[in-house]
């Protein structure tokens, strides 16, 4: 397992914590050459990169200014190295009943889930090898109507229908586009639904939904990123692989 990633580079945007940390940090422990990570953060960014430890780049940027997503680019083209593995992961989730939505909350999540992930995939295509693989974040919010976070919901679905027709359009390159949709996860990002004793009764809900009786970790999400991203999952390509307990399933 530790040469899983052996000569390959990848890029995890949002790898600064949560889901994208557990993934970078799960790559360079199977020996990939190095991976690149951003974050909006600088300090969550530099607790990143000394949490993995090695063979890390982090760039600050948000995925929804474009320009940011150039400025990434450009450092990973400054390594000479091609791109074999890319999570666009970075994404935003805030809860709000459909009377109370605003224009400016509505952009906020289409300007990050949906534009800065569809820009991160088509900036990256030069640098992409043929027969990369590309993973989206997406959710269980797709197939699942939970009330209060119908605009996220929205987004997702977008993304979902982005893997579909990305796996067909860059087929010819042999470039995998796959969708890692998650459940209940427990993630520092709950933090900006709840704080303290709600937060704590919010898990506690969440837990009694999943069949398995519990949320689940960043790192679940990243060993089935390390799967479609590596050469295990060579003839998957375009799916939807749910990882959440069974909630969106049973």
């Amino acid at each position: 397992m530790e040469n899983k990633f052996a000569g390959k580079v990848a890029v995890v945007t949002g790898g600064s914590t949560g889901m994208g940390l557990a993934t970078a940090k799960r790559f360079v422990e199977e020996g990939i050459d190095h991976v690149f990570i951003t974050g909006r953060r600088r300090e969550a960014l530099d607790a990143a990169v000394a949490e993995i430890g090695k063979n890390v780049t982090a760039v600050e940027g948000d995925v929804a200014n474009l320009a940011d997503l150039d400025r990434l680019y450009d450092v990973v083209r400054k390594q000479n190295r091609k791109i074999d593995v890319l999570f666009a992961n970075a994404g935003v989730s805030q809860p709000k009943p459909i009377a109370e939505v605003d224009e400016k909350f509505f952009d906020l999540h289409f300007d990050a889930n949906v534009k800065g992930l569809y820009f991160t995939v088509q900036k990256a295509l030069p640098l992409l090898n043929d027969g990369a693989s590309v993973l989206l974040n997406g959710s269980i919010a797709t197939t699942k109507g939970f009330p209060g976070i119908s605009i996220y919901s929205a987004t997702k679905a977008a993304v979902r229908s982005f893997a579909r027709t990305l796996a067909n359009e860059l087929g010819n390159r042999r470039i995998r586009v796959n969708t890692l949709s998650p459940g209940h996860i427990d993630t520092p990002l709950l933090e900006q639904w709840q704080q303290g004793n709600a937060l704590t009764k919010l898990k506690e809900e969440f837990a009694k939904n999943v069949p398995l009786g519990r949320m689940g970790t960043p790192d679940e999400i990243a060993k089935a990123a390390s799967f479609l991203a590596s050469d295990e999952s060579s003839y998957i390509n375009g799916v939807e692989l749910f990882v959440d307990g069974g909630v969106a399933q049973i």
